[in-house]
Formats: C-alpha cells, sequence, structure tokens
C-alpha cells in the first residue's frame, strides 16, 4: 500500500469526524439525539437504511459466493423486497402512533414495562456482541493493509515487545476504528449517523463501481467472454426450486426465510426502526424502506457480477493465483475480492476500496451505538425516572451510553483476537436466533394478546426451539426467523389459553 492510499484512507476517517463534529451544534434534547427531531427526509434515511445492513462481510462475502457458485443469492433480495411490503402494512403503522424513542416501547403498551425490556435486553446483548466481532473482522481489514507499509512490523515490536508485532497493529487497527465511531456517533447522535450513512454508501459504492470497472479491462474478451464463461460454468444461474430446509440460497428459502428476517430485522429490530422514527410522516418511512429494497437489488447485482467477473479473470488469466490461495485444499472464496484489491488495482484505488470496507462497517457500528444508546435511555432511564429530570441531563446520558456501549464492543474486538474464525461465526449466528422471537411478540401483540405470562412464556419456549434447531439440526440459517416466529406464536397461544382457563376455574 503506498503513501497515497494511506492517505486516502486517513482523509475519509478524519472527514467522518468533522461531519460528527459540525452535526453536533444544536442539539437540546434526546429527541434531537435519537430522532434527529423528526425531519430527516425519506432520500437520507433510504441511503442510511441500506449503508446499515451493508457490511464489511457483504462487500467481501457476497462476490466471493458468485466467484464459487452462481447469481442464486438475488434469491434471498426476493425475500427482502416481500418483507419490507409486509412491513409497510403490518407493522409502520404502530410506530407513528405515538412518540417513541425505540421499536420496545410498543410492547410496553401491549405487555407491560418488563415485557418491553426483556426485548430490549435481547436487542443490547445479542447486537453488541454481535457488532464487537464486526468490529474485529474490519479491523482485520485495517491492519492488512497497515501491514503492507515498510518497518510497521518493527515499529510495533518496539513499542510493544512483549506482543507479535501483527497482534499490536491489529490492537492499534481496532483503536482507531472504535474511536473514530464512538466520537463522531457520540457527538452528533442520529443526525451524524444517518449524513455519515450516506457518506459511507457513496464510498463504497464508488469503490465498488471502479473494481468492477479495472477487473472489466483486465478480461480481454470483455463482456461476450464473460458472458461465454460464466455461462458455460453456470455462474449465471439465479434460481433453484429445491425443496431441502438444510440448503441456504434456495428459492423457497429465500422467499419464505428471506421475508421472515426482513421482517424481523427491518420491523422489529431497533438497528433499523429508528430510521422510521426519524421520519415526519409514515408515508416518508414507507417510500425509504421500500425504495432502500431497491437499491439492495441493485448493489448485490454488483456485488455478484464483480464476483463472476472474478472468476472468468482468474481462471483464465492467473490461475496460478487460485492454486496459492488453496493451498492444495478448496479455494477460500472470502479471500479473492481482498486478494484483487491489493494485488491488481492502481495506487489510490486500493486505498478508496479500503475505505469502502471500513465505511461499510463504520455505517454498521455507528447505528448500532446510536440505537444501543436510544434503547438503554427510553426502555430503561427514562420510564425509571418517569422523565423528571431535564432536557440537558438526558441528553449528556445518551452522549456518556453511546461512549460505553463503544468500549463495550471494542472491548469484544478484542477478546476476539484469541478465537479462532470458526467460534467468530458461530457468536454472529447468535442475532439470527433473536430475530424470531422478537418478532413473535410484535405478532403477539398486533394478535390482541396483552398478558405478560403469554409473553414471557413465548419467549422461554421461542428460546429452546432455536436453541435445538441450531444444535441438533441441520437447518439453514435462512429459517431461523420463521421457525422462531412460529415457536413463539405456538407458546404465546397455548399459554395464554391455559391462563384463561385457569382464570375461568
Amino acid at each position: 500500500m503506498s503513501a497515497l492510499d494511506l492517505s486516502i484512507i486517513v482523509v475519509y476517517l478524519l472527514g467522518t469526524l468533522c461531519l460528527g463534529f459540525k452535526l453536533s451544534r444544536g442539539q437540546t434534547t434526546v429527541q434531537d439525539y435519537f430522532t434527529s427531531n423528526r425531519k430527516a427526509p425519506w432520500w437520507l434515511l433510504m441511503a442510511s437504511i441500506v449503508a446499515t445492513e451493508t457490511s464489511t462481510v457483504t462487500i467481501v462475502s457476497v462476490p466471493g459466493f458468485a466467484f464459487g457458485n452462481n447469481l442464486t443469492f438475488l434469491q434471498l433480495v426476493l425475500g427482502y423486497l416481500l418483507g419490507r411490503a409486509l412491513i409497510v402494512w403490518l407493522l409502520l403503522p404502530l410506530y407513528f402512533r405515538g412518540d417513541y424513542f425505540t421499536a420496545y416501547q410498543v410492547l410496553a403498551e401491549r405487555f407491560g414495562v418488563g415485557v418491553s425490556r426483556l426485548a430490549s435486553m435481547i436487542f443490547l446483548v445479542t447486537r453488541n456482541l454481535a457488532d464487537g466481532f464486526r468490529l474485529f473482522a474490519t479491523g482485520l481489514v485495517l491492519s492488512a493493509a497497515l501491514l503492507t507499509l515498510p518497518a510497521t512490523t518493527s515499529i510495533a515490536t518496539t513499542l510493544f515487545p512483549s506482543m507479535p508485532g501483527e497482534t499490536t497493529v491489529l490492537f492499534v487497527s481496532l483503536c482507531i476504528l472504535s474511536l473514530t465511531v464512538i466520537l463522531y456517533t457520540s457527538l452528533g447522535g442520529m443526525s451524524a449517523v444517518l449524513w455519515t450513512d450516506l457518506l459511507q454508501l457513496s464510498v463504497y459504492l464508488l469503490g465498488a463501481g471502479l473494481a468492477a470497472i479495472v477487473l472489466y479491462n483486465l478480461i480481454p474478451g470483455g463482456w461476450s467472454e464473460i458472458a461465454a464463461t460464466a455461462g458455460a460454468t453456470g455462474r449465471f444461474q439465479v434460481f433453484d426450486f429445491s425443496w431441502n430446509l438444510t440448503r441456504s440460497y434456495t428459492f423457497w428459502a429465500g422467499v419464505i426465510g428471506g421475508s421472515c428476517l426482513t421482517i424481523s430485522t427491518h420491523g422489529t429490530d431497533q438497528l433499523i426502526v429508528q430510521r422510521y422514527l426519524c421520519s415526519q410522516t409514515q408515508r416518508g418511512a414507507a417510500k425509504a424502506l421500500l425504495l432502500s429494497g431497491l437499491v439492495v437489488l441493485g448493489q448485490f447485482l454488483l456485488f455478484l457480477i464483480i464476483g463472476v467477473m472474478l472468476y472468468v479473470y482468474y481462471t483464465g488469466y492467473a490461475p496460478d493465483v487460485i492454486s496459492t490461495l488453496a493451498g492444495g485444499g478448496s479455494v477460500p472464496t472470502d479471500r479473492i475480492f481482498p486478494t484483487f484489491i491489493v494485488t491488481q488495482l492502481p495506487n489510490g484505488f486500493r486505498g478508496l476500496l479500503v475505505a469502502a470496507i471500513v465505511a461499510a462497517a463504520m455505517s454498521t457500528l455507528s447505528s448500532s451505538l446510536n440505537a444501543s444508546a436510544a434503547a438503554t435511555l427510553g426502555d430503561f432511564y427514562m420510564p425509571a425516572t418517569r422523565k423528571l429530570n431535564t432536557a440537558r441531563h438526558y441528553l449528556a446520558l445518551a452522549r456518556r451510553s453511546t461512549i460505553i456501549w463503544g468500549l463495550v464492543q471494542l472491548f469484544v474486538a478484542c477478546v476476539a483476537i484469541t478465537f479462532s474464525q470458526q467460534i467468530i461465526d458461530e457468536v454472529l449466528s447468535i442475532s439470527s436466533f433473536s430475530s424470531g422471537l422478537i418478532l413473535g411478540l410484535f405478532s403477539l401483540g398486533l394478535l390482541g394478546y396483552t398478558r405478560p405470562l403469554t409473553a414471557y412464556a413465548a419467549i422461554s419456549v421461542g428460546t429452546l426451539t432455536m436453541l435445538s434447531l441450531r444444535l441438533l439440526t441441520g437447518v439453514s440459517w435462512q429459517w431461523y426467523a420463521l421457525f422462531g416466529t412460529i415457536a413463539t406464536l405456538l407458546a404465546g397461544f397455548a399459554a395464554d389459553r391455559l391462563a384463561e382457563r385457569r382464570s375461568n376455574d
């Protein structure tokens, strides 16, 4: 990596900090801090939704998926589109019936404060644990870039002789990323999150587009060669109608499982719901959500086509690189696009792509911190104090809460240094367990159930069902949200009916 590449990364990080400082002016209440006083335009919310659900894993793994398989990933996006439509119809009206900070305040009106706090606690634990590991994954990318600079390892060893140089560089990378996100998020609040999301979306789409152009020009035959090679090897296959619950990326897993997953992540998870709460009208929130699905479809198609072109290029013109990466075994597809970035992109482009990968991660992390702070105040502290303290007090506490959750995620990322990649993948999957449980609770509320005991029993049985499903079966993760929702609903029905019988007796 050249000095130009490093300069681009530094300028990007400093730019996000300056934006956070600028947007911190004029905030006087937690409404300003958590919901931008409900004045955000729909197009800004749309960009924020897309940037938030796009992570480093998306940019790295989706091209790798097309490289090793085909375009069947797009079936999952069909579920994303259907799920968004159902959210607009069923759940979005709930959030515009009151002045809410969090999604779980809706549950408080249905089942009481205890249930809403339990749901909020599930969100806080799973979100910050998973995002701590996402921070770790992004730190790996930044540290790999820094290690290409001359004398980086020797300087690190000199500063911390008791630690391996690579570990020291990784730790410093984690601190740089974490402190940058903490600073601009704690200062600017949700306004900083929304506007930096727009910046980050622009950066990673620009970086991916430039990488696609460079890659395309490296293939002498152009699109005709790409189409011929990809078509002959089945890389353009989009649909797989096989019915197998253990297989991911089938039509049924994508449309049915993907739509249920989207309803839970975009309809009941504070991370995304907070965007709707920033909209002045329900119509603006609906427009942002629906159009974000089309943007997600377009960007996934871009990442997948990059993966197809990577397959054509490396199998036809650089097979030795594939052999080196495989090392006598299978090709680690997640390393294909990063390898191309490091070895084939010219100076400046490499820095932009690394900045793009960092941008994708920072958009999710900043959203996570602000959503966690909102849940802490809105679901726990403000109800406990009956909103009797001053606006300045709550605003100061909101900023402190953002900082604390940022340090929690940094701690999780540092602990992850000692873990294997397999354990990291297991921990990241925790968030998929809770999505069906919370969606089941919201569904019970929509159906008119109000007993707290019903909710507690539903969550308990749903949790046991999800643990059994994960540990004892080979069912694909794309079905987790659906099965978790069904188990929670059935348990709630049974518990409420039993309570009704006891009451009648």
